[in-house]
């Protein structure tokens, strides 16, 4: 089962902007799911997300 926080959760426990997260949800960047007004981030997709390097390719820096 996945663990689903909050973005306010989330951006206590990553140190990251709740605006970022929520702006990242929006365009869906991160993995959600939406309980009536509130986002749920699921927190496993979430950390391998940031780990994975946004501006870079499996193959390396893209040019």
């Amino acid at each position: 089962m996945p663990e689903m926080i909050t973005i306010k959760e989330a951006a206590q426990r990553t140190g990251l902007s709740y605006d970022f997260l929520r702006k990242s949800c929006l365009k869906g960047q991160i993995v959600h799911i939406r309980a009536g007004s509130k986002f749920l981030i699921n927190f496993g997709k979430l950390v391998e997300w940031l780990n994975t390097s946004k501006g870079e390719s499996e193959n390396g820096p893209e040019p």
